[in-house]
């Protein structure tokens, strides 16, 4: 990617950049961090390619398991490449393990083993603090078809199935996640931005030790260790 490439989009975490394909997106993951819908701001040193990295790992294991992702591959340390999509302004929560604000919304204390997997709606939105919505409001507001959140819906527990299967061994709870998809231009629907601590819960299976980005959010100290052991894992997982 050459300087004078296109900036297409700049979140909190990562810029988006147009390529030579009109179909094909760079994404650059940043080291700026925030919390609290961007209330909360810093840097995690070497955070961009580290997310990038784990990231990489999580869609192309995804991918081999039969998730379509807008994953296209590496483009440097700190940056991917992916099919263009337009982002559905839904996020898609599935949590394991009551933590922070399931735990606070429905009384539980944090750690505590749930049944089921419970799967929540998030309309993206950072200026109304990205509030809990339900599918009629996804309906009312033509966020998404009912076929399509239906799809992600279940992309989000099949997801949380094999990634949860793939990281126990690693010794890695999948606690909790967020997920995003797209539209491509012809209308297919992908599983896109990012996987990463940033975006998931991860807590050490024998110590309960978090791996995460609550490490940033609680000032709890060790934040880039937390996410060099993640990727540490994931990386010694691969050959298995």
């Amino acid at each position: 990617m050459t300087g004078t490439a296109k900036l297409l989009h700049e979140g909190k975490a990562k810029q988006v950049y147009a390529t030579d394909d009109p179909e094909v997106v760079l994404i650059r993951f940043k080291d700026e961090a925030t919390a609290f819908d961007g209330k909360k701001r810093g840097t995690i040193e070497a955070k961009g390619p580290i997310n990038a990295r784990i990231s990489s790992i999580l869609f192309t294991y995804l991918e081999a398991n039969g998730v379509a992702t807008h994953y296209l591959g590496t483009a440097g340390e700190r940056d991917l490449l992916a099919r263009r999509v337009t982002i559905i302004p839904v996020e898609v929560v599935v949590r394991n393990i009551a933590a922070g604000s399931l735990a606070r919304r429905l009384g539980l204390a944090e750690g505590t083993n749930l049944e089921l997997p419970v799967l929540e709606l998030y309309l993206k939105d950072d200026e109304l603090g990205d509030p809990m919505i339900n599918r009629y409001h996804v309906r009312a507001l033509g966020l998404a078809a009912d076929a399509e959140l239906e799809t992600m819906e279940e992309a989000a527990l099949r997801v949380n199935a094999l990634l949860a299967a793939h990281l126990e061994p690693l010794g890695l709870r999948l606690v909790d996640f967020k997920l995003e998809f797209g539209r491509t231009a012809a209308g297919r629907l992908l599983l896109a931005d990012e996987i990463s601590p940033d975006t998931c819960r991860f807590w050490d299976v024998r110590t309960g030790e978090k791996l995460d980005k609550d490490r940033f959010r609680r000032d709890m100290g060790g934040v880039e260790e937390a996410y060099r052991e993640v990727l540490r894992r994931l990386e010694a997982g691969q050959g298995g």
